[in-house]
């Protein structure tokens, strides 16, 4: 999976190139309040466009669930990606998305010039990667390109159907850069690699918790599925998140990483309320307790001061750091802490740091420390898909070399 052709092992002068995009964009009253997705995926189109080929960008915006939603039409993006390209983005507003404006845009296209499709979910048949909806997006191009890692775990229409249809299928550089930094971190790590989980619910990491134990040298756990696994070494939770359908499977990785001499890092101590925060950035009452001693009446939050000190030390000695999930309530400037200094540790050591998307790539951004890190995936769902060591069919339908 780690050995794809790229947009540079390809020339598409005089060829139509269909690009799949993660323009997923946040907008408020048809404004996007937030372009990085925009921004992250101007090199490779401007390579392309370089290189003499015809441009049509395709992506989602949304869940419109297979029906024409204006609220969710990609026409803001276009208007945007016209600036930032510094030349015009033609529009095929199709609410069939390849229909007769498609076809037309395109047929009429000339070298370096960008056309964008409407959203692909308009389609019921793009979710569930219909052969129809596949073949019509191939008719319109000889080359595909995916560049958005973002929907990767999900086999679509746009970014794995299509490539059933045409020759030649790259990835491009964002996507390259998510499986350079993610999947080398992951098979060919260099050592020593600490791989830090935080986030809510143990389910949600079942899979990548037993896979990384597997790969890295020290695992260490924070946030809210912390507790399941101090539940499991007996300890009291109090009112603390406890998943007590998996305590078992807790006991399990900690008997895991004992045999296979792998260090597993748990809070010592944490910061407790008398319950979750509401609105979540209100003031609070918090105390530090250790540990041990988690009152039956309060909520740990986030890890401790002394939690902390631990676990950016172990951060501070390795050669690359995978971190997935913030240590607490990140949103709330008191339950930050932990997270705050779990990413200041990532700031300042010369280690391969890796921000596996979602929460924690949120985290990072809004707390100021994005620029320090190598690498923040761009996806969430797939990032942790990639690191529970699962083959992506968006990534697998490319080329291999």
């Amino acid at each position: 999976m780690l050995n794809k052709k790229s947009v540079d092992d390809i020339n598409v002068k005089g060829q139509k190139v269909l690009v799949r995009c993660d323009f997923n964009v946040p907008l408020k009253e048809g404004k996007i309040t937030d372009e990085n997705r925009l921004v992250a995926a101007l090199p490779t189109i401007k390579k392309l466009i370089a290189d003499g080929g015809k441009v049509i960008l395709c992506s989602h915006l949304g869940k419109p669930k297979g029906e024409p939603k204006p609220e969710l039409s990609l026409a803001p993006v276009a208007a945007r990606l016209s600036e930032l390209l510094g030349q015009k983005v033609k529009f095929a507003a199709d609410p069939e998305v390849v229909g007769p404006n498609a076809k037309a845009a395109v047929e009429a296209m000339k070298d370096g010039e960008v056309v964008l499709l409407e959203n692909t979910r308009y389609r019921a048949e793009e979710t569930k990667n219909g052969e129809a909806f596949s073949k019509e997006l191939a008719s319109l191009c000889d080359v595909v390109v995916n560049d958005a890692f973002g929907t990767a775990h999900r086999a679509h229409c746009s970014n794995v159907g299509v490539t059933q249809f045409v020759d030649t299928a790259v990835v491009g550089y964002l996507m390259q850069k998510e499986i350079d930094f993610l999947g080398n971190a992951v098979n060919n790590p260099e050592r020593p690699f600490v791989a830090i989980l935080g986030g809510a619910k143990v389910a949600d990491k079942l899979n990548v918790i037993n896979n990384l134990l597997e790969k890295c040298d020290t695992l260490i756990i924070g946030g809210g599925m912390a507790y399941t696994f101090l539940k499991a070494q007996g300890k009291e939770v109090g009112k603390s998140l406890l998943d007590e359908s998996k305590i078992d499977y807790c006991k399990e990785m900690i008997e895991k990483a004992e045999k296979m001499g792998k260090k597993l890092l748990l809070p010592v101590d944490a910061v407790v309320a008398d319950g979750f925060p509401s609105p979540i950035d209100a003031e609070i009452q918090v105390e530090v307790v250790s540990a041990d001693e988690i009152p039956a009446d309060k909520e740990a939050l986030d890890i401790g001061p002394a939690t902390a000190a631990l676990y950016a030390e172990a951060a501070k000695t390795a050669k690359t750091v995978v971190w997935n999930g913030p240590m607490g309530v990140f949103e709330n400037p008191i339950l930050a802490k932990g997270t705050i200094a779990v990413a200041e540790a990532l700031a300042e050591t010369d280690a391969t740091t890796i921000i596996g998307g979602g929460d924690s790539a949120a985290a990072v951004n809004q707390l100021g420390f994005g620029d320090k890190m190598s690498h923040i995936s761009t996806g969430g769902g797939a990032s942790l898909e990639f690191l529970e060591g699962k083959e992506l069919p968006g990534v697998a339908a490319a080329n291999d070399k």
